[in-house]
């Protein structure tokens, strides 16, 4: 690199070396954050989980690994965490995905509808919870609404219905957001595609799975990563509707790894944190091997 710099000052490079360097160059603090934030820190996160702690800084191998795998708080975490996001994530999708195809009809009054499911963006989430405990507090709406009906009243929170209640509340924030992508990836396809489809007579069923979906399964892979780092940002809401020990319905590898740090037990949380990136990881790569499956022949 010294000597491509140098020889840059006295003009000895080609062009495409040239504009190569300048790229570089371009490139070089980017890379310098990321290394620096991003990769040195993980670094560490990997050295802690393999040492028994860091004063003696003795190495133990894959001790702490196993330790946290039969750990009962983080196997009841793991199995919540698993739970919402498997019914969250793709609630979702098909839920946004649903909305803006009726968006994209001519129905009226579209303009007040796109609003309604976009405003839970513009609330703060200190209010959301406000709204939520309102909501579903044992002595609040939700119950003295069902009372007139003569049900008795459920402390929504704090009972077995309490992912229920959490579900509502990440498909509420994140459905407008969601809805918008769809909009956009369904106003980009070809509009020859569909008046070929329309004079072949396929129905709304064929011009909708086999056009339309097709050609947004890269607009469905982001929006599937992006919900799925969403279900993991919902502990937000729970941590402040119910504190560091919720219900253990809504006990997260979230609150798993608050309460880890709080008590400095950096090598199980370093080891947790390692376990939660290679099943993310492995979700997020299958994720990218059904989209390539399933729309390489759209973009190629």
């Amino acid at each position: 690199m010294r000597r491509k710099l140098q020889r840059l000052f006295k003009g000895e490079l080609s062009s495409n070396e040239r504009k190569s360097l300048v790229s570089w160059l371009f490139l070089a603090p980017s890379l310098l954050g990321v290394m620096l934030f991003f990769v040195a820190p993980f670094g560490v996160v990997i050295y802690y989980s393999l040492i028994n702690n860091p004063i003696q800084k003795n190495f133990v191998g894959f001790a702490n690994y196993i330790n946290v795998w039969n750990n009962g708080a983080f196997k009841l975490a793991g199995i919540n965490t698993f739970k919402f996001s498997l019914v969250a994530v793709p609630l979702a999708v098909l839920l946004s995905l649903f909305l803006a195809a009726v968006m994209e009809a001519r129905i009226p009054f579209k303009s007040y509808f796109r609003s309604f499911f976009l405003s839970p963006l513009m609330v703060p989430t200190a209010s959301v919870v406000l709204i939520w405990q309102v909501m579903f507090h044992y002595n609040g709406l939700i119950n003295n609404f069902t009372a007139v009906f003569g049900a008795d009243k459920v402390d929504w929170l704090k009972s077995d219905k309490a992912q229920v209640v959490i579900i509502a509340l990440f498909l509420w924030k994140n459905l407008g957001y969601n809805m918008i992508l769809f909009m956009s990836a369904l106003a980009s396809i070809p509009k020859e595609l569909l008046e070929v489809a329309s004079l072949e007579n396929a129905s709304k069923f064929q011009v909708f799975w086999l056009i339309k979906v097709r050609y947004m399964s890269s607009s469905i892979l982001f929006v599937t990563i992006m919900s799925l780092i969403n279900s993991f940002k919902v502990f937000r809401e729970i941590y402040l509707m119910t504190g560091d020990y919720p219900v253990d319905s809504l006990y997260m590898l979230q609150h798993f790894m608050n309460n880890t740090f709080a008590s400095l037990d950096y090598q199980k949380l370093s080891a947790a944190a390692i376990i939660m990136f290679i099943v993310v990881t492995g979700l997020v790569y299958i994720m990218y091997a059904v989209e390539n499956y399933y729309g390489k022949d759209v973009e190629g």
